[in-house]
């Protein structure tokens, strides 16, 4: 199955039991009533054609926020550079078809047409410098929330 829209084209492989049929603008999506598994696969097929049609003409984007002293990112080219505290700075290559753009040097957003690919690569940057619990620093998803611990009492 593949999708094409002003903002690229996408391509996938269902399994065999999944069959699509296109009515005009509609897409109907049925499963083999044999497979024991097809209520599963029927609704996975279903969301991963839906996130296909909305990438290829909406995109999508998630935003980090990195909180801390210091803590920085700027984008160069197909490359982001990240200041997170450690000796040297981090340099994460972006896969083709993600983006990304830095606000004031602490927002990071990242956007693509293939939802897991966007999700994907704020995994792999988030990992770098996970939000810590005591004082809030590290790198978060923007409205995400971080259980604060209270620390050493005298």
């Amino acid at each position: 199955m593949s999708a094409k829209g002003k903002l690229g084209q996408l391509q996938r492989t269902f399994h065999p039991a999944i069959s699509f049929e296109r009515d005009g603008d509609a897409v109907s999506v049925s499963v083999d009533p044999s497979e024991k598994k097809g209520p599963a696969l029927w609704g996975l097929s279903r969301s991963l054609l839906n996130n296909m049609v909305v990438g290829v003409s909406q995109g999508f984007s998630k935003v980090l926020e990195i909180q801390g002293v210091g803590y920085r990112a700027a984008v160069k080219g197909n490359t982001v550079e990240l200041n997170l505290g450690f000796s040297h700075p981090v340099s994460y290559e972006l896969p083709e078809g993600v983006s990304a753009a830095v606000e004031k040097n602490t927002v990071l957003t990242i956007s693509g047409a293939d939802k897991a690919a966007v999700g994907q690569v704020c995994a792999e940057i988030r990992a770098w410098r996970p939000p810590e619990p005591y004082k809030g620093k590290g790198i978060r998803y923007q409205g995400e929330y971080i259980l604060r611990k209270e620390g050493k009492k005298k």
